[in-house]
């Protein structure tokens, strides 16, 4: 009975459909597409359904990015990385004309004066000051750190939605937004531990992970564990070892994964035994200070993680 209520449903859709392509004039379904004139025509009556689209598209084609970029005639798209969205007008630093001669003196102090009054007006009040120099502060961070461009702007969404709920009060702007960078790492899944971002913040690492646990809470972002295989392929592409030893820690994590091990460990220390382990599996012998040095922990960490795991896969520890 259901079965040939929902054929019957499909069917009266698909009549439908057929009914809406036929011509309203002779009622065949002989509608085609012109693409010379841009028209939909019916081509037993000649009766024109749809002309004149409009093509939003540009006037002139580029074959190369440096074709596109020489006739493009519109600015930067919005971006929520800057505190205007990239909406005002930007004075260039370089003191030439549209056909790129040389400006006179006069005009060299006029444009100066007239970059400094631009700089000056682009923040309305004390919120807008604070704002641009948190988004700066994200922006550093990012090219220290060598993230990609989308993480940059998810950090910047998550620093305005704590900035409009008020939850920078009693904080410290650079606190804020190296949490909002962190967060945005792992909501993007890109490998950062938290020493990391620590080592290219103005913070200490206790203020970061408080106020990321605070603004995760309140503004309900909810987050997976960090996966300890994240963090192998950068860890071994730095160590420069081969991708058999890679292969083989990641299959070390998954099987000690399955077991519950990795629980309540740092996920950094864990990936960094983990190579540890595959090395000497694999007879390639890499030494414990530089993955320790590489995944920024200890030799005693990664000592007692390699063990652990060596005895979770019935594997005996190597001395």
């Amino acid at each position: 009975m259901t079965r040939s209520i929902i054929d019957h449903a499909s069917n009266e859709s698909q009549s439908e459909a057929v009914e809406a392509e036929l011509c309203p004039d002779c009622e065949t379904d002989t509608i085609i597409h012109d693409p010379d004139r841009g028209e939909r025509v019916c081509e037993e009556c000649g009766l024109v359904l749809t002309e004149d689209p409009i093509d939003y598209g540009p006037e002139w084609r580029a074959f190369n990015a440096q074709e596109h970029d020489e006739l493009s005639r519109v600015g930067a798209p919005l971006t929520q990385s800057m505190h205007d969205r990239g909406l005002t007008t930007t004075i260039d630093w370089r003191n030439k004309d549209a056909n790129g001669h040389s400006m006179s003196a006069d005009k060299h102090g006029q444009l100066h004066r007239l970059r400094v009054w631009q700089e000056r007006i682009r923040t309305k009040n004390a919120g807008e000051r604070n704002l641009k120099y948190a988004l700066s502060e994200i922006d550093r961070m990012v090219s220290a750190l060598g993230v990609p461009k989308p993480v940059k702007e998810t950090a910047s969404v998550i620093y305005r939605q704590a900035l409009e709920q008020d939850l920078i009060r009693g904080r410290s702007i650079e606190g804020v937004a190296t949490s909002a960078l962190y967060t945005a790492c792992r909501k993007e899944d890109i490998p950062r531990s938290l020493e990391e971002v620590t080592s290219v913040s103005r913070v200490d690492q206790r203020e970061i992970g408080r106020t990321y646990r605070y603004i995760a809470d309140e503004l309900d972002i909810n987050l997976e564990p960090t996966n300890p295989r994240q963090f192998v392929p950068r860890f071994c592409s730095e160590l420069d070892v081969d991708n058999d030893v890679e292969t083989k820690a990641i299959e070390i994590i998954d099987l000690t994964t399955e077991k519950g091990l990795h629980s309540g460990k740092s996920p950094t220390g864990f990936a960094a035994a983990a190579i540890y382990a595959a090395g000497l599996l694999c007879d390639e012998t890499i030494p414990q200070r530089a993955v320790a040095d590489t995944a920024q922990t200890t030799v005693v960490t990664v000592r007692n993680r390699y063990r652990e795991q060596l005895e979770a896969i019935d594997q005996q520890p190597i001395t």
